[in-house]
């Protein structure tokens, strides 16, 4: 058997700055991390024996290397919460508050399991939403590349013809000739392009580093016809698997809040319950405080947990608002090819017959001529 090669020195930092810096750990092992390691505790083994045995177990070079360096540290008798936090990009706070309580509580065990139920709600929503996506974006990509085609190769031959008329041609036509000599031409299509990938970066910078801009954006797709309602159901389910998860996990609901709000995309659901943690700080029950802005907070959700909070079960009846906003999502994602597909066909019609009005207008006019 041909003994593997050692490395060098400096490969072997490439290799480690690499698997730190670049490589990611997917979802779905850190499913099988959380999953499997509950199930030794579960079963009576230690958490550094469990650690040991997960740590042969997995096969991603990054959660291998960081399971290694939490075992080292939990034998050296660090908090096991304590070790989680110097991976925030693998293990979000979320998760480390969770396991934090469950430590102080006893609970170990009990914590996991709710870390384990929210992660697989949180993959099956997350599935749903790229699932319903794959339809759209491959028929929206290829008729981009039909149209960036027809532009650059066919409809240039056409257009020569057009330009040799001595007639005045008409607006489709002399606008279809316009962009047909900008995507021909490879210095007009670098600067397009260029142009394009500006106006794109600017966005994303603005979106990224201007709360305002990012304020009003958020603020816009709330409105959007669909995608509005999807952005809104994601965001209610988020919330209330997060905050019950961590109630359940008997996180003070102060901090489960403000946790809660970290979880949540959409900047106007993170500043309504940023902005309610001062008021439940007086004692003004929850579900008052989200029922002033029925925009974000429906009366389902503040009546459900107006009631969770009279019988003491919150944690439960946010448990089965996050099912039912979960389903809504997942009905939604579902019909979205149905919804999506006479939006699609309409742009791609629209498309073809001003092409073909453009192509067919000075035809006729140098018929009629004849």
């Amino acid at each position: 058997m041909k003994k593997k090669k050692d490395l060098s020195p400096f490969e072997q930092k490439l290799n480690n700055w690499v698997t730190d810096h670049i490589s990611r750990v997917p979802f779905v092992e850190r499913i099988f991390f959380v999953e499997h390691l509950r199930t030794m505790i579960h079963a009576g083994i230690s958490l550094v024996e469990a650690l040991g045995i997960m740590q042969k177990e997995i096969r991603n070079k990054k959660l291998h290397k960081i399971t290694e360096q939490i075992k080292k540290e939990v034998e050296e008798g660090k908090q096991f919460s304590e070790t989680l936090a110097k991976h925030p990009d693998v293990f979000p706070n979320t998760y480390i508050k969770m396991i934090a309580a469950g430590e102080l509580s006893g609970k170990l065990e009990e914590s996991m399991e709710q870390i384990e139920i929210q992660m697989k709600k949180t993959q099956e929503l997350n599935s749903t939403i790229r699932g319903a996506m794959i339809y759209p974006s491959v028929i929206v990509t290829a008729m981009i590349g039909v149209g960036i085609f027809m532009m650059i190769v066919v409809l240039p031959k056409l257009t020569v013809l057009f330009k040799e008329f001595e007639t005045e041609l008409p607006f489709a036509t002399r606008a279809l000739i316009a962009i047909t000599d900008v995507m021909s031409n490879p210095l007009y299509l670098t600067l397009t392009t260029l142009g394009i990938f500006g106006i794109i970066s600017l966005f994303v910078t603005l979106l990224k580093r201007s709360p305002r801009f990012k304020h009003t954006i958020h603020g816009i797709n709330l409105h959007i016809p669909i995608f509005g309602k999807v952005i809104k159901h994601i965001n209610l389910a988020r919330f209330s698997l997060t905050l019950s998860s961590l109630l359940k996990s008997a996180i003070p609901i102060i901090d489960a809040i403000e946790i809660t709000a970290e979880t949540c995309t959409n900047v106007h659901y993170k500043k309504a319950l940023h902005d309610s943690t001062e008021k439940v700080q007086t004692g003004t029950p929850l579900s008052e405080i989200l029922a002033e802005d029925d925009a974000l907070f429906p009366p389902i959700v503040t009546e459900m947990i107006m009631v969770g909070e009279r019988s003491g079960e919150v944690d439960q009846l946010l448990s089965e608002l996050a099912d039912f906003y979960g389903k809504a999502v997942d009905k939604t994602m579902k019909n979205f090819t149905t919804i999506i597909e006479p939006v699609i066909i309409l742009g791609l019609g629209l498309a073809v017959g001003g092409i073909a009005v453009a192509v067919i207008m000075p035809m006729y006019t140098l018929m009629q001529n004849f």
